[in-house]
C-alpha cells in the first residue's frame, strides 16, 4: 500500500494545480500563480503534494527493494527537497533577481532532472514486461518535454529561434504532467512487481523428499 501513496499525492497535485489554473488568472508558468492573489494555497499545496509522494515511494522502495533501488531513492529524495524548497520559496516576476527566486530556480532544476533519471534508474535490468515499459516510455517523455522547454525557454540562445516564449509555459506544464505520472507510474509497477514472487512455489530442503534407505531400495529391486 505504501508504493500507491504517490498515485493520492499525485491526484492532490493534480486537483491543486487544476483549480490555480480555473480560478485564477492565466500565469505563464505554474510558479507565477503563487504571484497573484489566492495563488500560494494551491501552489504550496501541489508542490508539497508530490513531494509527500516521493517520499513514501522511496520509502516503499526501501521496504521492498533496499538493495537495487539506492540510488533511485536518493533521487527521489532530492526530488523531495527540491519540490519542498520550491514551495517555501517563491519564484521572480520574469527573471530571478532575488535570492527566493534563485533557490526557487535551482530547486525547480533539480526536481525537472532527479524524477527522470529515479525513473531510468529503477527500470534498468528490469524485465520488459507492460508495467515497466510504461516506466521507461514516461521517463522518454520526460526528458524529451525537457529538453524542448529548455530549448523555448526565452533565457536560452535556440528559443528565438523556435518562437519559444510563445508556448514555453505550455511545455512546463507538459514536463510537469509527464513527471507527475512517472512518480506514479513508478509506484504502481514496483508495488505489481513485488506480487509476482509470491505466487511461485518455493521448494526448501524440508519439503523435498527424504532419500530412500539402502534396505528399501534393496527391496525395490
Amino acid at each position: 500500500m505504501i508504493l500507491l501513496a504517490p498515485l493520492v499525492a499525485a491526484l492532490v497535485c493534480a486537483a491543486a494545480l487544476t483549480y490555480a489554473h480555473l480560478a485564477l488568472p492565466q500565469q505563464t508558468l505554474i510558479s507565477d500563480y503563487a504571484l497573484v492573489p489566492g495563488g500560494v494555497a494551491p501552489v504550496m499545496i501541489g508542490m508539497l503534494a508530490l513531494a509527500a509522494g516521493c517520499v513514501f515511494l522511496a520509502y516503499g522502495l526501501t521496504v521492498r527493494e533496499p538493495g537495487r533501488t539506492a540510488a533511485t531513492r536518493l533521487l527521489l529524495v532530492a526530488a523531495a527537497g527540491g519540490l519542498m524548497l520550491s514551495a517555501l520559496f517563491p519564484t521572480d516576476p520574469g527573471p530571478a533577481t532575488s535570492l527566493s527566486g534563485e533557490v526557487h530556480r535551482w530547486a525547480a532544476a533539480v526536481v525537472f532532472t532527479s524524477l527522470p533519471v529515479a525513473g531510468w534508474t529503477l527500470v534498468r535490468g528490469r524485465a520488459p514486461l507492460p508495467r515497466w515499459n510504461l516506466v521507461r516510455s514516461l521517463v522518454v517523455t520526460a526528458v524529451v518535454a525537457l529538453a524542448v522547454y529548455l530549448a523555448a525557454h526565452p533565457a536560452a540562445l535556440t528559443s528565438p529561434f523556435i518562437g519559444g516564449e510563445a508556448y514555453y509555459g505550455l511545455l512546463e506544464r507538459a514536463v510537469v504532467v509527464a513527471d507527475v505520472a512517472l512518480v506514479v507510474a513508478m509506484g504502481v509497477a514496483a508495488s505489481l512487481d513485488n506480487r509476482l514472487p509470491t505466487q511461485i512455489p518455493v521448494v526448501t530442503r524440508e519439503s523435498r523428499p527424504a532419500p530412500a534407505a539402502p534396505a528399501d531400495r534393496a527391496k525395490a529391486a
